[in-house]
């Protein structure tokens, strides 16, 4: 796991730590120092730490003229033990929100497990985002992650997004892509 690096293409358009509206801004990050583990395994220096001991982040890139966040997560989504959720929402993406932020993409695809918990949180996230007119979307989240999301009845709340290669995309035409496609499904 120490091999996998947060995407690092888009740097040149956004860093998160340079972000006064960022909740990860002012941090520094060592290139060498592996001190952050999901269970046994180190991670990437370069993951931020939120508040949960087996999922980490890395926000790729906030628009606040467009309205939308990329945040690329690593680990394991467990809202049953470390109500990760919970974390997520109040350190991260309330802030995100105030800023005026209502359309989340969490690239999921180094999310390896998913254990449920309350849906109160993803309810009162929906609700929000919703109200403002935007929407929550996880893109390429592994199968067996998706079924125990899907069966937790949480793909009612976010809405779960299949892009081939993403990694191609601008920040921009990512965001685009997506978008039309939500609206095109709730129109």
């Amino acid at each position: 796991m120490h091999d996998i690096e947060p995407f690092y293409n888009w740097r040149h358009i956004y860093v998160s730590e340079e972000d006064e509206r960022s909740p990860f801004f002012g941090r520094e990050y060592s290139e060498f120092q592996f001190t952050q583990t999901i269970y046994n395994y180190y991670i990437h220096p370069q993951w931020d730490y939120f508040g949960s001991k087996t999922l980490y982040m890395k926000v790729l890139m906030a628009d606040y003229e467009e309205h939308y966040v990329i945040i690329e997560l690593i680990g394991e989504w467990n809202d049953a033990i470390e109500n990760d959720i919970m974390e997520m929402k109040r350190e991260v993406t309330d802030v995100f929100f105030a800023a005026g932020i209502n359309k989340f993409i969490l690239i999921t695809e180094n999310v390896l497990n998913f254990h449920s918990g309350d849906k109160d949180y993803y309810e009162e996230w929906y609700e929000e985002v919703s109200d403002a007119e935007g929407w929550i979307a996880c893109i390429d989240m592994p199968q067996q992650t998706q079924h125990d999301f899907k069966k937790a009845k949480l793909n009612r709340f976010i809405e779960m997004e299949e892009i081939d290669n993403w990694r191609i995309y601008k920040p921009f035409h990512l965001f685009k892509k997506i978008d039309q496609h939500i609206l095109s499904r709730l129109g």
